[in-house]
C-alpha cells in the first residue's frame, strides 16, 4: 500500500521515510468484488450510509450521462467528446470530497465531475459541441473551463492556491491530469511552485494507462507516478482509481491536510480508459481486446454496488428511483442538445482585444459582406 506522508524535512534536504513509498501497490479500501479489502474506522465518513448511496447514484447518473453523450457524438450533436466511463470513482469520488467554495481545474476528459458539481448537462458539453466559450460560468461553480491542451491548467491551480494561501481563506484548488499531462512542462513547473510556496493544492492524475495511444510505459521509467511527489517534497499517494472510497478518502484528506496549511498533495488514481481516446480514435490500433477484458471485471460501479448490496442499502426502490433519475438527465440532454444553437458570427471576433485591431476589423467586415451575399442570393432564388 502506497502512502506518501507530508514530507518532513532533515538535515540532508530529504523527506523522511522515504523507503515506505517503494512499494508501488495502490491504496485500496474496496475490492474488484466488492469487499471491504483495507482498514477504515467504523466512523469513517466514506462509509456512512447516506453518502455511499449519494456517492452511488452520483455514479449511476455519472454513467448514464456519458453514455448519452457518446451517443451524441455518432449524431453529430457534438463535436468531440472523450468519454470517462470507467473512471466515475476518480470523477466523482474526487468532486465529492471537496467543498462548494474549492476550486477545480478540469481537462475535457471531466465532464462527469462537472456535472456531479453541479454544472447544468448541456452547459457541461458546451465547450465540446464546438462553441467559442466553456458555456458555464466558471466563478459561479468554482470551475475552470476545461482545458484541451494538456496539463496547462496544471500551474493555473497552483496560481489560485497561492493566492488563496496569501488572502488567508481556506480554499484548495484540485486540478486534474491524464498519466500523458505528467510528461509536460507545466505539470512539474505547476508542483514545484505549489511545493516551494505551500499552497494548497491538489494535483490528481487519472493514470488511465494511455496518453492516446501512448502507454504509461513510455511516458515515465518510475514504479509509479506518486513517487513524483519526493522530487519536489510534497505528499503523496498512489490509490486504486476504481475504488471511489478510497478516492474519496485521499482526496478528503490531502484537502484537510492543504487547509491545515500543509501544502499540496499528488494523487495518482489508478484506472482505465474502458473506451477510446475520442471518437476520432481507434483503440484497436494500440491496445487488444485482452487488456480491455481484464478491466472490465474492476468497473467502479458494479463494486460499489455489490458493496451496498452486501449491506444492504441497495433495495429495488433505490434503484428505480436512481435509474429514474438517469434517464430523465439523458432525455433532456437529448431534447437541448438536439436543438440548433442560435449563432451570431459576430462573437467571433468579440473580446479578441480590447480594442479590436485593423486586421480583425477587416475580417469581420470580409465575413459580414460574405454572409450578406449569400442572404441575397437566397432570397433571388425564392
Amino acid at each position: 500500500m502506497t502512502v506518501l506522508a507530508t514530507p518532513d524535512k532533515t538535515g540532508s534536504g530529504f523527506p523522511l521515510g522515504f523507503d515506505t513509498i517503494l512499494d508501488p501497490s495502490p491504496l485500496q479500501y474496496l475490492d474488484e468484488h466488492g469487499a471491504l479489502s483495507g482498514v477504515l474506522r467504523d466512523d469513517a465518513p466514506e462509509l456512512a450510509p447516506d453518502r455511499l448511496l449519494a456517492t452511488w447514484r452520483a455514479m449511476v447518473v455519472g454513467r448514464r450521462f456519458d453514455v448519452q453523450a457518446t451517443t451524441m457524438v455518432r449524431q453529430g450533436r457534438l463535436a468531440v467528446y472523450p468519454s470517462s466511463y470507467g473512471q466515475e470513482a476518480c470523477e466523482i469520488g474526487a468532486m465529492l470530497a471537496l467543498r462548494p467554495t474549492d476550486w477545480f481545474f478540469p481537462t475535457y476528459r471531466d465532464c462527469v465531475s462537472m456535472v456531479t458539481r453541479g454544472i447544468d448537462p448541456v452547459e457541461a458539453l458546451t465547450l465540446l459541441r464546438g462553441d467559442w466559450h466553456c458555456g458555464y460560468d466558471p466563478q459561479r461553480w468554482r470551475t475552470a473551463p476545461q482545458c484541451t491542451p494538456l496539463a496547462t491548467q496544471a500551474p493555473h491551480a497552483a496560481g489560485l492556491a497561492h493566492a488563496a494561501r496569501l488572502a488567508g481563506d481556506d480554499t484548495v484548488a484540485l486540478a486534474f491530469c491524464g498519466d500523458g499531462g505528467t510528461s509536460e512542462g507545466d505539470f512539474h513547473e505547476a508542483l514545484n511552485f505549489a511545493a516551494v510556496y505551500q499552497a494548497p493544492a491538489i494535483f490528481f492524475v487519472q493514470n488511465n494507462q494511455y496518453a492516446i495511444s501512448v502507454p504509461l510505459a513510455k511516458q515515465t521509467h518510475a514504479a509509479a507516478l506518486a513517487h513524483k511527489a519526493v522530487g519536489y517534497g510534497m505528499a503523496g499517494v498512489r490509490v486504486d482509481g476504481n475504488d471511489v472510497i478510497a478516492v474519496q478518502h485521499v482526496v478528503g484528506e490531502a484537502a484537510a491536510r492543504a487547509r491545515a496549511g500543509g501544502g499540496p498533495t499528488l494523487i495518482e488514481a489508478v484506472t482505465y480508459r474502458m473506451q477510446a481516446h475520442t471518437n476520432a480514435d481507434d483503440a484497436s490500433r494500440y491496445r487488444n481486446d485482452s487488456e480491455v477484458e481484464y478491466w472490465k471485471p474492476r468497473d467502479p460501479l458494479a463494486r460499489l454496488e455489490a458493496y451496498l448490496k452486501a449491506c444492504g442499502l441497495l433495495t429495488d426502490a433505490v434503484v428505480a428511483e436512481a435509474d429514474q433519475a438517469a434517464e430523465a438527465l439523458a432525455d433532456d440532454l437529448r431534447t437541448r442538445l438536439g436543438e440548433e444553437p442560435e449563432v451570431d458570427h459576430r462573437d467571433l471576433f468579440r473580446h479578441v482585444y480590447a480594442r479590436p485591431t485593423p486586421q480583425l476589423l477587416e475580417q469581420a467586415a470580409g465575413l459580414q459582406a460574405e454572409l450578406d451575399a449569400a442572404e441575397l442570393d437566397a432570397e433571388a432564388g425564392r
